[in-house]
């Protein structure tokens, strides 16, 4: 099993919309170090997904459910995948990036060096710490 963590902008893909959906598509990924990551997902692996932009949080978990397929948003004959994802659990509080940043558990983390990069591998390491961070009561 590997875990991830899966960027998008709320106004265009947010959590609710994926819950309402009860099954997403991550699709529209063009980046090509971010579609060799959706090529290594597997069934069963668990991703976080991330509120960029304006939120700036980790805010639930979804389970990978069929691995990388062309997407329907490429024009034919293009290169990109998408996967299919279920929403697993709405985190009990938000981690923001902010805390990220403040917590030293997350040194090495790719959320905090490669900014621009919308679907990355987390180690066990860091998706425990951030799954920990999940369960604290709000301060």
């Amino acid at each position: 099993m590997a875990y991830w963590l899966l960027k998008s902008e709320p106004d265009t893909y947010s959590w609710n919309d994926l819950e309402l959906e009860k099954v997403g598509t991550w699709d529209g990924v063009r980046n090509h170090s971010a579609k060799l990551n959706l090529k290594s997902m597997r069934c069963g692996d668990f991703a976080f997904f991330y509120h960029s932009v304006s939120e700036k949080a980790v805010v639930g978990l979804v389970e990978i459910i069929e691995e990388a397929f062309p997407d329907p948003t490429a024009g034919e004959g293009q290169p990109w995948v998408a996967v299919r994802v279920k929403p697993v659990v709405r985190l009990n509080r938000t981690v923001t990036l902010q805390e990220l940043k403040a917590d030293p558990s997350m040194a090495g983390l790719m959320l905090l060096s490669h900014t621009r990069l919308s679907v990355m591998p987390l180690s066990k390491a860091h998706f425990d710490a951030i799954f920990a961070l999940a369960q604290r009561p709000d301060s």
